[in-house]
């Protein structure tokens, strides 16, 4: 099975793309994305740990097959940057974390929509004692679940049997993301590295706005071209026939770019392109006009005056 969907649903400049504009009174943009897509990935998480209710919510919105991955809380990944926007100690990291997280997804696992976990690393994460120590404390901690690891940095791909032995020994998958590649990039070959799951990231190939941009969805400001997709549409058909599951995500979500990609894939592999597309979305990305079943317009005609 390959579940393909977008990162994330909680984004302004989808309005009038993907979403109505104005949306309606009562309007959910999790329930309306998922008529697309039977996956998607909570980036929300890292942020903030949710309330168990906001997960029971999750998964009362959705249709009974839908899965969630979702991103581990940023104290777990990203110190520095946890200390920073809260003024906490990061470093006072332990159980108490752990099971407050487990704590909030547990409605999620309850449903049977639980994915994978996502531990997304930095590119300063560098594979040195220390890191290797703590990602083995971090997976242990989290071993009853799926867990997908993001290494950015290539010191873990330069030698990478020492990497795929510490990974397999928890049973978690080395996560393949497709990004701009720079000096310190990670080398990956697209290939699953355990029997259970499969994961693979597109972030887009946005090299002059990865590091510097003036807002930071600028830097997923990239729209995969079909020919671009059909190596990961393949990879992701290789995969799934030495693994149980395998997830697919598009993370390019400037302008919905990660909603088009998404089912732009999910054609190549076969799939089903379920649900009514608007008509503003198809004439952006008209790669998918005779792919999809297309709706009215979404912003009403004004009256002439």
């Amino acid at each position: 099975m390959i579940r393909v969907g977008p990162a994330g649903w909680a984004y302004e400049d989808w309005n009038g793309i993907v979403y109505p504009q104005p949306r309606p009174r009562g309007f959910d943009p999790l329930t309306h994305l998922a008529q697309y897509f039977d996956t998607v990935e909570i980036n929300s998480t890292f942020y903030r740990i949710p309330a168990p209710a906001t997960a029971a919510s999750w998964a009362k919105r959705t249709p009974r097959d839908f899965e969630f991955s979702l991103k581990l809380f940023q104290k777990f990944t990203h110190p520095e940057m946890f200390e920073k926007a809260t003024g906490a100690d990061a470093w006072s990291l332990g159980q108490p974390d752990v099971d407050e997280f487990r704590a909030a997804i547990d409605p999620l696992a309850a449903a049977n929509k639980l994915g994978a976990l996502l531990a997304q690393f930095p590119a300063s994460f560098k594979n040195e004692p220390d890191t290797r120590g703590y990602l083995e404390w971090l997976l242990e901690r989290f071993r009853e679940y799926m867990i997908a690891v993001e290494l950015r940095h290539r010191s873990w791909s330069d030698d990478p049997m020492p990497t795929l032995e510490l990974l397999d020994a928890h049973g978690a998958a080395w996560t393949q993301i497709d990004e701009p590649k720079f000096r310190f990039s990670i080398r990956q070959n697209l290939l699953p590295n355990v029997r259970t799951f499969y994961y693979l990231r597109l972030h887009g190939r946005n090299a002059k706005q990865w590091w510097k941009h003036e807002k930071s969805e600028d830097r997923y400001n990239y729209l995969y071209s079909a020919e671009e997709l059909e190596p990961f549409a393949e990879a992701a058909e290789t995969a799934s026939r030495a693994v149980k599951k395998a997830y697919l995500y598009a993370n390019n979500h400037f302008s919905a770019k990660s909603v088009a990609n998404a089912a732009i894939l999910k054609h190549q592999l076969g799939q089903d392109l379920e649900g009514e597309y608007p008509e503003e979305f198809v004439e952006r990305y008209p790669d998918l006009k005779d792919k999809v079943k297309v709706l009215p317009s979404l912003i009403p005609s004004r009256k002439p005056s």
